[in-house]
This record gives C-alpha cells, sequence and structure tokens, in this order.
C-alpha cells in the first residue's frame, strides 16, 4: 500500500471517511449516460464556479451561518442533476472541480456556524465528499485543500495525531504543485497541526518552508482556496503558531503584519486577527494595548455569525474577568455580552 493509501486509511477519527475514489467514474459515466439525461457543459461549470465565488465572499464577510442553506439548496437542486448528466470526459473534470469545491465551501460553512455534533459531522462528511470530487477530478489541489479542512477541524477538536496525518497527506498531494501560494497553505497547514502536537522540530520546520514559498512570485490566479492563499491570511496563521510556541514577539509582529502591511478586506478575518492579536498582547503583559485591539475586535464583530468570533467573544470576557475593577475592561466584557445574544 501507498504512503498516500495508508494515511488516509489508517486513521479513527477523520481519515476513514476517505475512500479511495473511483478514479475512472468520469470517463464511465461518458460511455453510460442515459438518454434522457440533462447536457452538460462549460456554461453549467462556470456557473457553478460563480456561486462558489459569490457565496464565499458572503461567508468570509459574515461568517458561514449566514449562507450555508443556500449553497447547499444550489448543491442539490442545481448541481447535483448535472453530475448525473451527459458530458464530454473534459467538461466532465471541470464540474466535478468545481463542484468540490462548492461542497468544500457548504463544509467550511457548517464548521463556522457552531460547535455542535450535528454541524461537526456535517462537515466532516461535506470535505470527505470534496476530496472525493476533487480526486475524481484528478486535482491534486483541490485534494490536498479538502484534507487541509479535515486537518482543521482535527486541530479545533484536539485530534492531534490525526490532525499531523492529515497536514502530511496535505503536503504530500501539494508538493509538485507550481503554485507556491497552494504549497504555503499546505506547509503552514503542517506546521500548525505539529505545533498542537507539541512538535517544535516539525512545526518550525514546515513554518520556514511554508514562509519560503509565499515569498515566491504568485502563480496566475486560480479558483481555489489555496490559490487565494494571501500573505495577510499567512501572517495571521504563521503568527497564531508561533504564539503556540511561545514567540509572543514574532507572533505580534506577523498579526500586525497580517492587518496594517497587506490588509484583510474581510470583515470576519479581520475581526478573527483582531481577537488573536489582543490576546496576544495581553500574555505579553501589555493590557491598554490589548483592550484598544479588543475594542477594534469587537467594532468588527457586530452582526457576524461564525463560530469562531463567539468563541473569540467568550475568549475575551473570560479574560477581562480579572480586571473587574477597571471600568474599559467592564465595558468591552458588556459590549462583547449584547454581540453574542
Amino acid at each position: 500500500m501507498e504512503r498516500r493509501e495508508f494515511i488516509l486509511a489508517s486513521s479513527g477519527y477523520a481519515l476513514s471517511a476517505l475512500g479511495l475514489p473511483d478514479m475512472d467514474s468520469i470517463t464511465r459515466r461518458t460511455k453510460t449516460a442515459s438518454v434522457g439525461a440533462v447536457r452538460v457543459g462549460q456554461g453549467e461549470v462556470a456557473a457553478v464556479r460563480h456561486m462558489v465565488k459569490a457565496l464565499g465572499d458572503s461567508a468570509s464577510e459574515l461568517g458561514g451561518g449566514h449562507a450555508r442553506h443556500l449553497a447547499v439548496r444550489y448543491l442539490t437542486q442545481d448541481v447535483a442533476p448535472w453530475l448525473e448528466g451527459r458530458f464530454t470526459e473534459a467538461t466532465g473534470r471541470d464540474l466535478f472541480a468545481a463542484t468540490s469545491q462548492l461542497v468544500h465551501l457548504a463544509g467550511w460553512m457548517a464548521q463556522d456556524e457552531g460547535d455542535t455534533p450535528e454541524l461537526r459531522g456535517l462537515a466532516q462528511r461535506y470535505y470527505a465528499h470534496s476530496f472525493r470530487l476533487a480526486a475524481e477530478a484528478s486535482d491534486p489541489e483541490l485534494s490536498a485543500t479538502a484534507l487541509r479542512g479535515l486537518a482543521v477541524q482535527c486541530v479545533d477538536l484536539g485530534y492531534r495525531a490525526e490532525a499531523v496525518q492529515l497536514g502530511e497527506a496535505c503536503v504530500d498531494y501539494g508538493r509538485h504543485l507550481d503554485n507556491p501560494r497552494a504549497v504555503a497553505y499546505y506547509e503552514a497547514t503542517l506546521a500548525n497541526a505539529a505545533a498542537q502536537d507539541d512538535d517544535r522540530r516539525m512545526a518550525t520546520k514546515h513554518l520556514a518552508m511554508s514562509e519560503a514559498a509565499i515569498g515566491k512570485p504568485a502563480a496566475a490566479g486560480g479558483d481555489s482556496w489555496a490559490a487565494h492563499y494571501s500573505p495577510g491570511r499567512w501572517a495571521h496563521e504563521s503568527g497564531m503558531i508561533l504564539s503556540r510556541l511561545g514567540d509572543l514577539d514574532a507572533a505580534e509582529e506577523h498579526l500586525h503584519l497580517a492587518l496594517d502591511i497587506h490588509g484583510l478586506d474581510r470583515r470576519r478575518t479581520r475581526a478573527i486577527v483582531l481577537a488573536d492579536l489582543g490576546g496576544v498582547r495581553l500574555r505579553q503583559g501589555d493590557v491598554d494595548g490589548a483592550m484598544a485591539t479588543w475594542r477594534d475586535f469587537l467594532d468588527c464583530a457586530d452582526g457576524i455569525r461564525s463560530v469562531k468570533v463567539q468563541a473569540a467573544l467568550q475568549d475575551m470576557r473570560v479574560r477581562l474577568r480579572r480586571y473587574s475593577g477597571v471600568p474599559e475592561a467592564q465595558e468591552l466584557r458588556e459590549r462583547a455580552a449584547r454581540i453574542a445574544d
């Protein structure tokens, strides 16, 4: 059994959901589609890609809880019949790749909507199905991105060994891609998983590899999330990895880089970075700086439906309890409570 197949088959958690795909299914469908099946061309593929962008932009701005039902409805009512339609092999691969992105987006929305067993299970199944679609489309970048979704979920849930395995699978799938941002995306995924697993050597190694990749000229624009992994997103993720490794000065520098130099144009993303920066400043003993940053965080957070933003609100409120005699701290806690409600 090849290493990649072993990784996908060995884990008891998320990896067990990833059955190896039928790599010839698209070719077979082009020969066996029923006469009455809907005819699918590049127009339908373009439509799926357009909807992924529109829905993804909305979710990135306002949180995954805002439009997930729209993504699922479009997937089940519009796209599903196309997957069973009549198409050429080239169109079929493009369609499966575009649908992989849509399914991945639905998984991300479910994961960002709330921290319940139902939503966690839903996200896992969507990521697993996104992987199968991407693999059938012979698209290693989308395959790696789906595995990254599962790796991040494992990190969030504390499945550290599984997260490292999935991070290694991401890097393996993306190893030969001619897209530095994608390589940076997957190397950072593994670095993050290793940091959570208290493996400083592995985390430092792959964080350095991620930094080397993000510093290279970006490839031609692509449709996948990995292709849009910006230096700002990299700086945020790297900052939090450095924070977990205990290098708070470097973490603060990276978070400032994300906010001030590269900028973040999505309100949800900017809110999360501000929340993280406030936490780093508090750990450094800069209480005034932390409260000033958290004030900006609250300005961004209002109206966003995201489990990460809600978790950041709760974390801030708990950490400010020790400063109950400070009027500004009490004001921030009260504002956070109103937004959380």
